[in-house]
């Protein structure tokens, strides 16, 4: 927390918009709404239909984005145009989270359109944040300034989290979650991530930027057109991209399939919610640790370290169904969550600083966008990939194995990318 005092207002301001926006991960995509979805606003739907209606939206504001985000990027670039799309973005986010609060039983349409247009303005307001990290610090210090945002941003998701839990255990839990209290802490959610979004509204201001034009749309197309066609003069940029969608497709495979492969394994539901509080907390810390590690070996090469951590999360993972008892298999799944910890908050911060040092900072909210095209896109193929294997061989955990795949194939390409040569793309 020393470090957030010492920082200048604008570096404060993007650091705590982290703090903020990260509950709406965890309350709105991970733990709870999905929940409300099932039990109430789709309560009256077969289990297999609204849940493959919830996927479908998931997928729906994935798509939207990964669309839009270097055409938006583009125009973006220009004089005064990133503050405004980001505040129209947080605009749309905030609004229908709070909207989502006044769904009621049988509204499951309503209610996943709702999410759609929440998810994209939550996502959509990311990539021009995301993209002001070339104006609020400079290159030296992106490390750290990403680091600590990363950091804050789990004790910033799990205190709304708490309270949130706090109100649906006051309203009961015996016929499912109790409608009111959910609610009412989607509000929560909306408030806490307008209140931390406050200090970024007033202060972040576009540094970097491009010549005005009176044609932002036609030109943000040409743009985009001729950075698609001329890869190679950014070759830098696209290897590093190349490499971040094999490993950050791993971590998101690990992420998202971790409670599936857990219930496969007989852990109950407490347990389950436990280790998702306890990599949030564990990962404040690391987060930190990695951004300073940084400073001494380098980035790269602390990408490197983590995706290393990743390939033995992986190779745990895949020797935990073997144990012979429930105790020791507990025992094993608490060290993997701690690996998991120790690793997820420092490989997503510095990718992101690392990728702010090899592009261009005035096109930042351009390149930004096809970083999260990569992100976006990267969810697909890791558990596709663990569920064709487990498929095939009739065992999850060969499944889990696979991932290891996309870890190395990302290490292999990382190794060849040369931040030196990039400040000449």
């Amino acid at each position: 927390m020393k470090n957030l005092f010492k920082m200048s207002s604008e570096e404060r301001s993007w650091v705590l918009y982290d703090v903020g926006n990260s509950a709406f991960v965890l309350v709105m995509v991970t733990a709870i709404m999905p929940i409300f979805y099932k039990d109430i606003a789709a309560s009256h739907l077969p289990n297999a239909i609204s849940t493959a209606h919830w996927g479908f939206a998931n997928s729906a504001a994935s798509l939207i984005l990964a669309l839009l985000a270097p055409l938006l990027g583009t125009m973006a670039d220009y004089r005064q145009r990133k503050r405004l799309f980001f505040l129209c973005f947080l605009a749309l986010g905030l609004s229908f989270t709070t909207a989502l609060s006044f769904i009621v039983e049988g509204q499951w349409l309503l209610c996943l359109l709702m999410f759609v247009a929440a998810r994209v303005g939550w996502a959509g307001a990311n990539i021009f944040y995301d993209a002001f990290l070339v104006d609020v610090t400079t290159r030296e210090r992106m490390d750290s300034v990403s680091s600590l945002g990363y950091a804050l941003g789990y004790i910033g998701s799990v205190i709304p989290f708490l309270l949130i839990i706090g109100l649906i255990l006051k309203g009961g839990l015996s016929g499912g979650l109790p409608a009111t209290e959910t609610r009412i802490g989607f509000v929560i959610v909306a408030v806490w991530w307008l209140l931390l979004a406050i200090p970024a509204m007033k202060n972040f201001k576009q540094r970097h930027f491009l010549p005005s034009t009176a044609t932002p749309v036609a030109a943000g197309f040409k743009r985009l057109w001729h950075t698609l066609t001329d890869i190679k003069k950014h070759k830098q940029v696209f290897l590093f991209l190349a490499a971040y969608f094999f490993y950050i497709d791993g971590v998101g495979t690990i992420i998202t399939m971790s409670t599936a492969y857990g219930r496969d394994l007989g852990f109950d539901i407490p347990l389950l919610i436990a280790v998702l509080l306890f990599i949030q907390i564990v990962a404040f810390p690391f987060a930190l640790l990695y951004g300073r590690l940084a400073l001494v070996f380098g980035t790269r090469n602390m990408l490197l370290a983590g995706i290393m951590v990743y390939c033995l999360i992986t190779l745990l993972a895949f020797l935990l169904p073997s144990l012979a008892s429930y105790q020791s298999k507990t025992m094993l799944f608490w060290i993997i969550a701690f690996l998991v910890a120790s690793a997820m908050g420092g490989i997503q911060a510095l990718s992101r600083s690392y990728f702010a040092r090899l592009i261009p900072p005035q096109r930042s909210a351009e390149f930004f966008g096809f970083y999260n095209v990569f992100g976006k896109f990267a969810t697909i193929s890791g558990p596709f990939l663990m569920g064709m294997v487990g498929g095939l061989t009739g065992d999850t955990r060969w499944g889990v194995l696979s991932i290891v795949v996309l870890f190395v194939l990302g290490a292999v390409i990382l190794g060849k990318v040369d931040e030196s040569e990039a400040q000449s793309d």
